[in-house]
C-alpha cells in the first residue's frame, strides 16, 4: 500500500500568507497560546501578517499559583513586546482537565492523554473564534520539538471543520522557531517552565 505523503505544515501556512499579502488583507487571527516562551516567536512572525488576539486557555498546568505565573509572563510579554496584540484568558477549570485525564494518568508523555489535551485547548479555541468572529486559529504548542505537528494539525483540521473557522496550519519550530523563542525568551527575561504543565508531565520531569 502506497504511503500518505507527508505534509509540510510550514509550506501550508507560506502558501496561506502568500494568499492574504497577495490580497493585501490582514486577517483576525485567534492564537492560543500555552505559555509566553513559546508565543515570543509566533508573536514575531505572525504579526506582520495578521491582526493578532492571544487566548490563554490552559486548564492543564497545575497549581494554581503555576498557573497564574505562566498568565502574568504571556500578559508582560504582550505589553513589552507587541502592545497592539490583544489578550484573552480563558476560564481556569483545572477540575475539566482531570475529568478528561481519567484512565490515562499512567500513559506516557506524548500519548493518548497528551492528545486529548491538545483537544481540548485546540476545540475551546475553535469555540472561542467563532464567538468572536475570528478569520482564523491556531495554537503554539506546535514550535515545541516535543510536540506532533502531524497530531496538532490534524485536530485543528477536524475542530476547524465542526466549527465553521479556518484553522491556520503551522509547525512553528521550522525556520529556527524553536531556537528564536529562546533568544526572544532571554530578550524579555522570561520564565522558561521545565514542564508541561500538567501533573503528569512535572512527575515525568522530576523522575528523569
Amino acid at each position: 500500500m502506497k504511503q500518505a505523503q507527508k505534509i509540510n505544515y510550514q509550506i501550508e501556512l507560506d502558501k496561506t500568507i502568500k494568499q492574504i499579502t497577495d490580497k493585501n488583507i490582514r486577517p483576525r487571527l485567534l492564537l492560543h497560546s500555552c505559555c509566553a516562551p513559546c508565543s515570543s516567536y509566533v508573536l514575531e512572525y505572525l504579526t506582520k501578517y495578521f491582526d493578532i488576539t492571544v487566548f490563554f486557555y490552559n486548564p492543564n498546568i497545575s497549581p494554581e499559583p503555576e498557573y497564574q505565573h505562566r498568565v502574568n509572563e504571556i500578559k508582560r510579554l504582550i505589553k513589552e513586546m507587541c502592545p497592539y496584540v490583544e489578550f484573552i484568558e480563558g476560564k481556569y477549570e483545572p477540575e475539566r482537565f482531570y475529568e478528561m485525564s481519567k484512565g490515562l494518568e499512567n500513559e506516557p508523555e506524548r500519548g493518548a492523554r497528551c492528545l486529548k489535551c491538545y483537544r481540548m485547548r485546540i476545540e475551546e479555541s475553535a469555540i472561542a473564534a467563532k464567538n468572536g468572529g475570528f478569520d482564523y486559529f491556531t495554537t503554539t504548542l506546535s514550535i515545541s520539538p516535543q510536540k506532533d505537528s502531524a497530531a496538532l494539525n490534524a485536530i485543528g483540521k477536524a475542530v476547524s471543520d465542526i466549527y465553521g473557522v479556518d484553522y491556520l496550519y503551522s509547525d512553528f519550530k521550522k525556520k529556527n522557531g524553536y531556537k528564536r523563542s529562546i533568544e526572544l525568551s532571554a530578550k524579555y527575561s522570561l520564565y522558561r517552565q521545565n514542564f508541561c504543565g500538567c501533573i503528569y508531565s512535572r512527575k515525568d520531569m522530576q523522575d528523569n
